[in-house]
Formats: structure tokens, sequence, C-alpha cells
């Protein structure tokens, strides 16, 4: 009779941790919704089918992520919606 020998082997598992970022759209009375969408266009690069999606989201909900990515990918853009008149903030 054989004998099968069962060895154990402790393997390491690194995780790969990222801190991701979102850039979250808020609502207001001011902006229209043509303003909204041309914006998330130009700025976060969205085609438009996602920017009139985010506007309508921001529209009922009160609020939509619009991006997400580190924080210093996220400050120019979020720089950007601001100046042009949104209220958006990174979490």
């Amino acid at each position: 009779m054989a004998t099968i020998e069962k060895t154990q082997q402790e393997t390491s598992v690194l995780e790969a941790v990222g801190v991701n970022n979102e850039i979250v759209l808020y609502n207001d009375d001011m902006n229209t919704f043509d303003h909204v969408i041309d914006t998330l266009i130009r700025v976060c690069k969205h085609t438009s089918e996602q920017a009139e999606q985010c506007a309508i989201l921001v529209h009922y909900k009160g609020k939509c992520t619009v991006k997400t990515g580190s924080f210093d990918e996220l400050k120019p853009q979020c720089t950007s919606l601001l100046e042009a008149g949104l209220s958006a903030e990174i979490i």
C-alpha cells in the first residue's frame, strides 16, 4: 500500500486596496439641464447619455456620483465643475 503525503503551503495574498474618491454633483435651482449635461461632457468626459442620466438623477434624487478616482485626478475636475457654477464636492 502506498502512502500519499500532503503538504500544506502558506501563501501570502496581497490585496490591491485603492482609495477611491468620488465627485458628487448636487441639485440646484439655477443651472439648466443643458448646462449640466454640457459641463459633464466637457469636464468629466461623459458621453451624452451618461451626462443626461446624471443630470436626471441629480434633479430627482438631489445628488449623483459623477466620477470616481484618486483625489489628485478628481481635484481639477471638481474645480472645473465649481467654476462652471455647479455644486459639487469630492468625498
